[in-house]
């Protein structure tokens, strides 16, 4: 197996942060429970009805191919995709061919072919109550759908995740889209091949990918599936096959479809689009509303914090935690920072997933953050000390030098009084101290381990280090 070529390339959808549906007037709206409430007779279908582009919707495209160094079209115009489904009322879908608003680009490394703009399709549920019945709820149908085509330059599944997950960040980060995926608000199509030369194998697509963990398993089942099917000297068809999430395989659905199967033609109810003549579309207006995105805000944060890479990667995806750490960054000298980062990414996380949330402060504020490291920097506090100080005000908020002091964790730094402790925790382990002398100096931990546990951790531990070696010397 390990002489076959996996080449990949993605189509990745995604739900755009819209009013309004793409052709007409119907509400946007993804959280909706109550089926079938959000139509007309446009999303609907009806005979006789004209649809009207959603020039919001044109813009967000835009915007994406901006950021991604995409060619924006001038020239664009829409078309109607043929085909019978259920879920799609007018028999055909409103999408764009020969001229979509964006062409080339490249995100992660990966080249893309092109992003275009599209309609919804409404929503199947199957086998729903006791019968084998399928209903269709047409809320979705017609909101505006976002169609991103990657070049088939994909080459393994950890590959083809990282594109999908830094696509979602950029989406979000440009409030193009929420691009949730267990919401079906951005979903991934696989088109995947194997080969044992330069030359392409023949490519199935895999649809129905909702989240970043099936996409690996789909590549994973198809290499095997495939690679097993050669093996045997057998064919592998050009087909359409679906993700069943529970079996962990991909199964038959139709034989692909070529472009000329789904006769696409211009639609004739909607206008051709000029992009240049549109003066909200000009170049130096649409960079004026991008926002810094995921890329960008790595190299910042890189340059001006200087932060451990996986601090980073936590800041990017969850830009509340971003936030946060660049408000307290603002108070801290540079040196401070990286402290500051350790406690955010490791202790507030931990503190917020108990409460079964990803990140939240509780009732910890910028102010009580920032003094806490300034107590650690000035030695008042150590690391374990820090910790507990923290879980109090998380819980119960308050003024972390008033808490240290009523829970007796201000550290001991006075030389005298660890000097005490120190000569405590010798005559107490007399057989250990005996060991020490012997040879088995690791034991020199379990003594700061002592003195730590004595003073609950409120005791400076490399001056309690310092004296016990002097200590332990002499006796």
């Amino acid at each position: 197996m390990a002489d076959y070529k996996i080449t990949i390339g993605l189509e990745i959808h995604a739900e755009l942060k819209t009013q309004s549906k793409m052709f007409c007037g119907c509400i946007n709206s993804p959280e909706e429970k109550e089926p079938n409430i959000h139509t007309c007779p446009i999303c609907m279908g009806y005979p006789g009805t004209l649809p009207v582009i959603n020039k919001k919707a044109v813009k967000l495209v835009l915007l994406v191919g901006t950021a991604l160094g995409g060619k924006i079209a001038d020239f664009t115009e829409f078309d109607r995709k043929n085909y019978f489904y259920p879920d799609i009322p007018k028999g055909y879908q409103i999408s764009q061919y020969k001229n979509p608003l964006i062409q080339g680009g490249t995100l992660n490394g990966v080249k893309l072919t092109r992003i275009h703009l599209e309609e919804d399709t409404a929503r199947s549920t199957h086998d729903t109550g006791d019968t084998q019945t399928s209903l269709v709820d047409f809320n979705r149908a017609g909101v505006p759908l976002m169609e991103l085509v990657t070049e088939p330059v994909i080459h393994s599944s950890s590959e083809a995740v990282n594109f999908a997950k830094e696509l979602q960040l950029l989406l979000q980060y440009l409030e193009v889209s929420d691009a949730n995926m267990e919401k079906g608000e951005m979903r991934v199509e696989i088109n995947f091949s194997v080969s044992k030369d330069n030359t392409l194998g023949t490519k199935v697509e895999v649809k129905n990918i909702n989240s970043f963990r099936a996409i690996c398993k789909a590549i994973d089942f198809e290499y095997k599936r495939q690679v097993d099917l050669l093996e045997k000297g057998e064919k592998i068809f050009q087909e359409t096959r679906g993700w069943d999430e529970n079996k962990e395989i991909t199964f038959s659905q139709r034989m692909k479809e070529s472009a000329h199967d789904y006769r696409y033609f211009p639609d004739p109810d909607l206008p051709k689009l000029i992009i240049s003549e549109i003066s909200d579309f000009a170049p130096d207006k649409l960079k004026k509303f991008l926002k810094e995105t995921p890329i960008e805000k790595r190299e910042r944060f890189t340059k001006v914090f200087g932060l451990k890479n996986s601090d980073i990667e936590i800041y990017i995806g969850n830009t509340e935690a971003g936030r946060f750490f660049e408000n307290v960054a603002k108070e801290l000298k540079e040196g401070s920072v990286q402290t500051a980062s350790n406690y955010i990414t490791s202790d507030i996380i931990g503190l917020s997933k108990t409460i079964g949330q990803d990140f939240t402060l509780g009732k910890i504020t910028t102010e009580s953050f920032v003094r806490i490291i300034f107590m650690i920097n000035n030695g008042d506090l150590s690391s374990r000390g820090a910790k507990d100080v923290l879980k109090i005000i998380f819980e119960n908020g308050g003024d972390p030098v008033t808490v240290a002091q009523e829970k007796g964790l201000i550290q001991k730094n006075n030389n005298q009084d660890i000097k005490k402790i120190a000569e405590k925790i010798i005559k107490e382990n007399k057989d250990n101290v005996a060991e020490y002398k012997l040879g088995k100096t690791s034991l020199l931990q379990f003594f700061i381990g002592q003195g730590m546990k004595k003073t609950r951790g409120a005791i400076n531990p490399e001056i309690l280090r310092k004296i016990l070696l002097e200590l332990l010397e002499t006796k």
